[in-house]
């Protein structure tokens, strides 16, 4: 099992950027998939982005892409999200997660939350208008 921890959430205005980073310890970094969440007041939690083992593809949601940078750094064991042109609707509590996907993966499998086995605390992300 791996250990998950975000930080970089807070409080910006609509037009602005974030960077969320996610600590990972306890288990080889390279071995796993990761992918971020995000779960807004009310709502059901959603598929952000992701990122395969070695950084060579990345997998967004429709919703972000364009805006949103999935990247990892296997030698820093942290994989980051760049976000930029933040709307209000971007506002939620986003969640790092990870998972091995021995058997492997395709669009489908990646952008399902219940695949992923290790997660995070969340951190917030509040975009004012």
């Amino acid at each position: 099992q791996v250990q998950l921890v975000e930080s970089g959430g807070g409080l910006v205005q609509a037009g602005g950027s974030l960077r969320l980073s996610c600590a990972t310890s306890g288990d080889t970094f390279s071995s796993y998939v990761m992918g971020w969440f995000r779960q807004a007041p009310g709502k059901e939690r959603e598929f952000v982005a992701a990122v395969t083992w070695s950084g060579s593809n990345t997998y967004y949601a429709a919703s972000v892409k364009g805006r949103f940078t999935i990247s990892r750094d296997n030698a820093k064991n942290t994989v980051y999200l760049q976000m930029n042109s933040l709307k209000p609707e971007d506002t939620a509590v986003y969640y790092c997660a990870a998972d091995r996907f021995v058997r492997g993966l395709n669009d489908q499998v990646i952008r399902t939350m219940s695949n992923f086995g290790s997660w995070g605390q969340g951190t917030q992300v509040t975009v004012s208008s």
